[in-house]
This record gives C-alpha cells, structure tokens and sequence, in this order.
C-alpha cells in the first residue's frame, strides 16, 4: 500500500506542479512537496479558512460542502480538494500545467487517497 509521501511525491513529478500539500481540516501539515520557496506549514494554515468559506458558500446555495476548489492566480492555480473527512489536498501549479487531468486525477483518487490518510 502506498505511503502519504509515495502519493505527493508521485504528484509532484507531474509536469507543471510545482508544489502538494496533504494537511488536516485543522490546518496542521501531515505531508507536503515542494519546487518551489514556500512555507508548507504557514500555507496549510491558511487553507481551512478558504474551505470554510467555500462551505459557506455551498450550504447557503444548497450546494453542499466544498469537494474540489481551483483557484487562479497571477502565475499559476491552487487546487484545493477534500480528501475524506479529516484531510485536504492543496497542489500549486505553475501556468503551463494540465488542469483538466489533474482535477480529473484528484477527482477519480479522491477515496484511495483519504484510504491512506
């Protein structure tokens, strides 16, 4: 069975991902990869209140909670997913990444990777 670090070390060495972070709803850190100069730690923080918001968002649209958000930004996207109860995924890409298999993949392996959590 494949280890948490196997999992953001396989989706790491996608082309164009540039950072993944695996955190609790908590904000605490359980694993993260990283290319590039960030704070895993300071960015897991954060997280949860993005969630939260966006939960905000689906209970008051009757929408539900928040399975999947793609954020973009100035140079690339934040791909925040829901991983089972307890866990979120963040994955930072540069622009030039190939969203639509990666939203495909997080969506697909959503269980297998809360199996690991």
């Amino acid at each position: 069975m494949p280890s948490i670090r196997d999992l953001t070390v396989a989706i790491r060495q996608r082309p164009g991902i540039e950072a993944v972070v695996v955190l609790g709803r908590d904000g605490l850190l359980i694993d993260a990869q990283s290319t590039i100069p960030v704070n895993p730690e300071d960015l897991a923080a954060r997280i949860p209140g993005l969630v939260a918001s966006a939960d905000e968002i689906g209970h008051t649209t009757q929408r539900g909670e928040m399975r999947l958000a793609l954020v973009e930004h100035e140079n690339g996207y934040a791909i925040i997913s829901s991983v089972g109860d307890d866990a979120l995924l963040c994955v930072l890409t540069d622009p030039t990444a190939d969203l639509g298999m990666l939203l495909y993949d997080v969506r697909r392996h959503r269980q297998a990777i809360a199996s690991i959590l």
